[in-house]
């Protein structure tokens, strides 16, 4: 490898962090092309579930890319490392070269298919594992902090892919099962025949249980390693601060989380510690999570009781659990301290409602915007939050409201929040 495709990782890397989430396969494809010639790329961020694979490059490779074969290769590579090699991808067994996220994104994978066996460079190799790093890091980041409507979306989306895998591994279970009872009868005269095709067809139902299984734990969590990552998450606060903080891991055995209520749940206590460190007297936190029908977390301090519930911090936590059709309640009571609940149910959550109306005729980047507009967001700010630059969000916002057929952004808010779409006033500077 020639140093000279050095900046080219570089300009890859400034892409990824300045860029839109969803076109990160093209930018690392682009920026890694020079360094590890590839024909097409592979990214797994199991941490996002509404599209947990993306795949860009030639067709008749990317197309035929399946997400189980890469989830496959996601449990050898060794994290934070770069793997090549030969493996089975879109069809056949193709070289490649495999870069593993740290633990902290689940399942995270980049996958380069190579166009020939020429050996790569180590210091190529050690490039690749860096910069998928921090673009496995960027990835789970726009998850954790995504907006509540996206994570609605994108936990509705898991259920409905969750539901399609269901009912397709039901349909073909019993095709191959009313196979087996076909061939086990005595009406068929070669018996060594019928031997070979029960084999086959019982090896068959065993390897599409297996994928059903792969699919599922994309969209899930085992609850004890979500708890887990909280741990590590909080660690630093438990090692220098000087309140107590308590865990108390839920008795969960075996059981799983869906991705979106996990994250959710991981933030909220985060956000919650970190306000109730803001107090003054805080000497213990204490934070349970308990599993039922919900997950219920529960972060409780002995601090004076004095924190409101309409703090605006614990205002965005509770749009966090309300995204997911759950609810967030804070009891503080003076010289006893200060109690936030907050319940997140594990069935399906409900699908968005459709826009009505005006707001009907807009795209959903559109409708993006009109809910930075409804906050009483500028131009800057709602650049920033939607990772787009700020002439990018002029077209959108004359777009919104020439569709709407309202003269000024404040109309245009005002329509937005009869229907529903921003959860916050217009704040003081936007006036």
């Amino acid at each position: 490898m020639a140093w000279e495709t050095v900046p080219a990782a570089l300009d890859a890397v400034t892409a990824i962090v300045d860029g839109d989430p969803e076109d990160a396969p093209r930018r690392l494809s682009a920026g890694l092309a020079e360094i590890v010639p590839h024909r097409a790329v592979a990214v797994l961020a199991g941490a996002c579930a509404r599209s947990p694979m993306s795949v860009r490059g030639e067709p008749g490779i990317a197309d035929r890319i399946k997400t189980a074969d890469v989830a496959q290769l996601a449990a050898t590579v060794p994290a934070g490392e770069a793997w090549q090699g030969r493996a089975p991808l879109a069809g056949e067994r193709r070289p490649i070269v495999a870069a593993s996220a740290t633990s902290g994104s689940a399942g995270a994978l980049l996958v380069l298919v190579r166009r020939d066996d020429a050996p790569v460079d180590e210091r190529a190799l050690a490039i690749v594992a860096r910069v998928w790093r921090l673009a496995a890091w960027r990835l789970s980041r726009d998850v954790e902090l995504a907006e509540p409507a996206g994570l609605a979306a994108s936990r509705h989306a898991a259920s409905e892919r969750a539901r399609v895998t269901a009912e397709l591994t039901d349909q073909h279970a019993a095709t191959l099962a009313a196979l087996l009872g076909t061939l086990r009868t005595r009406d068929l005269d070669d018996a060594a025949a019928r031997r070979a095709a029960i084999d086959l067809a019982a090896a068959a139902l065993v390897e599409l249980r297996a994928s059903g299984e792969r699919e599922r734990e994309l969209s899930d969590e085992r609850a004890e390693h979500a708890f887990a990552q909280l741990r590590d998450e909080l660690r630093p606060l438990m090692r220098y601060s000087a309140t107590e903080i308590e865990l108390a891991a839920p008795d969960a055995g075996a059981r799983t989380l869906p991705s979106p209520v996990a994250q959710a749940a991981r933030a909220i206590v985060r956000g919650a510690v970190l306000t109730l460190l803001e107090q003054d007297g805080v000497r213990r936190i204490r934070v349970a999570w308990e599993l039922g029908e919900a997950l219920h977390v529960s972060v409780r301090d002995d601090g004076p009781g004095a924190l409101a519930p309409g703090a605006l911090a614990l205002r965005a936590l509770a749009d966090r659990a309300h995204a997911l059709d759950g609810e967030l309640s804070v009891d503080s009571v003076g010289g006893w301290g200060t109690h936030v609940q907050a319940r997140l149910p594990l069935g399906p959550a409900r699908e968005p409602a459709a826009p009505r109306g005006p707001l009907a005729e807009l795209n959903p980047r559109e409708l993006d915007v009109l809910e930075q507009l409804a906050r009483g967001r500028r131009n800057r700010q709602i650049a920033e939050d939607l990772r787009i630059s700020e002439n990018t969000v002029k077209f959108h916002v004359a777009n919104v409201l020439a569709k709407l057929g309202v003269s000024s952004r404040g109309e245009a808010g005002a329509l937005a929040r009869d229907a529903g779409l921003g959860s916050y006033a217009p704040s003081a500077s936007a006036q």
